[in-house]
């Protein structure tokens, strides 16, 4: 869990997170007393059977659900304090996201695609913010494409760029390479880790990729919704 007193400098920290459901057999529970927190910068995989609890952890760190016990701590703001409006508005401010299935707008441009969010946020030069990214990512030939005319490989980098372009403090990947086969899913990575560290973005990584995991600074490790390990990367 490190020292306690690095709480203060902590981007993002979680405390105690429980979620249940309830199902026909009663009350399930999906996570089970997470508790950790995260330097600024840093880059975290969180790895686990399928069922472990990753993707409900990812939910509630990003504040998109909210825990049955527990709070999570995002760039200095107490989720479980806020309204849902309120989560909107730091997931606006200070998050970006890279899902499996890319998640864009089919009806915008590559370039749009990755304005959207620089747009909604009110940046003035939203247009050349976002080509310089597109242009950092290797899609400068194919900006004006629409997602139906790209490869998998070629929507994943609009993915990175748009989830980059408003310099979150944390960027939440969900198996970002999961719909890609090897080659290019290396390529994405280390497009992610090399703006992880240009843009000094925290990447949370939600992976079942064990050597993706361990190019990460830390590997937390969930099994059957609890924390089993959280093992640094050796310097």
């Amino acid at each position: 869990m490190g020292n306690s007193s690095s709480n203060d400098a902590a981007v993002l920290a979680a405390f105690n997170l429980t979620k249940q459901v309830s199902s026909p057999e009663g009350s399930l529970t999906i996570l089970d007393d997470v508790s950790f927190n995260v330097a600024p910068g840093e880059s975290i995989a969180i790895v686990g059977a399928s069922g472990a609890g990753k993707s409900t952890l990812l939910s509630l760190l990003a504040g998109l659900d909210v825990p049955t016990r527990g709070h999570v701590i995002l760039d200095g703001k107490d989720l479980g304090k806020l309204d849902e409006d309120g989560r909107a508005r730091v997931r606006a401010d200070s998050v970006g996201f890279v899902f499996q299935s890319f998640h864009l707008v089919p009806s915008l441009n590559a370039l749009e695609n990755v304005m959207l969010p620089l747009e909604l946020a009110g940046v003035d030069n939203a247009r050349d913010a976002s080509r310089g990214i597109i242009d950092k990512v290797g899609l400068a030939e194919r900006w004006s494409h629409y997602p139906a005319q790209l490869s998998g490989g070629e929507k994943q980098r609009v993915a990175v760029a748009r989830a980059f372009a408003t310099e979150p403090a944390v960027l939440f990947a969900d198996e970002p390479t999961g719909n890609l086969d090897s080659r290019t899913g290396e390529k994405i990575m280390q497009l992610m880790f090399d703006l992880n560290r240009s843009s000094s973005t925290t990447l949370v990584l939600v992976t079942h990729d064990s050597d993706l995991a361990a190019r990460c600074d830390r590997v937390l490790s969930l099994d059957a919704g609890k924390l089993v390990s959280d093992v640094r990367a050796a310097a």
